[in-house]
């Protein structure tokens, strides 16, 4: 069953222009060599449609609601895995939820996720100052990280302004 949502009224680029994230994941399938299928697409698709991340159980409810057809976890699981592979879509790790990404930065590449403890709304930055910073750190303690996320919450601009007024 999906969860509920905070309302959200408001585009969560923050004033960015919208991005056609399906036709970024068509070229980005293309200069890889990388096959965008139906499923894929239909979960992309779903994930850049949502305002606020989505799990992978929530993904399931949306497509059988849109299509009728309820797709097996394992595969929702394998076409998420496949999306953050390709750098098409991140995994915000306290939600345990996915949000479509259309930005050009490399899989590895640090990014900073804001996530408005409001709307639910997730906004992503480039984290590459704060990348150096935890790679020097990570390197004077001889530690080797896996991984590099970096989530922050509070209001985003849009839930802050009703509120200064």
């Amino acid at each position: 069953m999906l969860k509920s949502r905070p309302a959200h009224d408001h585009a969560c680029e923050h004033g960015h222009p919208p991005v056609d994230v399906l036709k970024v994941a068509e070229a980005r399938c293309a200069e890889r060599k990388l096959k965008l299928t139906p499923i894929r697409r239909e979960v992309l698709s779903h994930l850049a449609a949502s305002p606020a991340p989505v799990g992978a159980y929530d993904l399931i409810e949306l497509m059988h609601r849109a299509s009728g057809r309820r797709p097996a976890p394992i595969s929702v699981y394998r076409v998420l895995d496949f999306l953050l592979e390709a750098g098409l879509a991140h995994r915000i790790e306290s939600r345990n939820a996915f949000v479509a990404c259309a930005h050009r930065h490399d899989s590895r590449d640090l990014v900073v996720f804001m996530i408005c403890d409001s709307c639910g709304c997730v906004s992503e930055a480039s984290g590459a100052p704060v990348q150096r910073d935890l790679s020097g750190i990570a390197e004077a303690a001889g530690f080797k990280p896996a991984t590099q996320v970096v989530e922050m919450f509070g209001r985003c601009a849009h839930c802050v302004e009703p509120a200064a007024t």
